[in-house]
């Protein structure tokens, strides 16, 4: 890490933000099949919850 910043300084580059301390929104745009988006929005019909709240709790289930 400590050559690759060397360079960086080097070449005149700026250093990026590390991910850890960027900040984020929250949103971001995903594309899907038309049938799995079907098939997620009647899951969440189903549970009386929005798409969007069904999508995220899958998400950080996995995580």
């Amino acid at each position: 890490m400590a050559g690759v910043v060397a360079d960086v300084k080097r070449n005149r580059e700026e250093i990026p933000v590390p991910l850890a301390e960027r900040a984020y929104s929250g949103q971001f745009k995903v594309r899907i099949p038309p049938q799995v988006h079907r098939t997620l929005a009647l899951q969440a019909a189903e549970e009386g919850i929005s798409l969007n709240r069904l999508a995220s709790a899958k998400l950080a289930a996995t995580h």
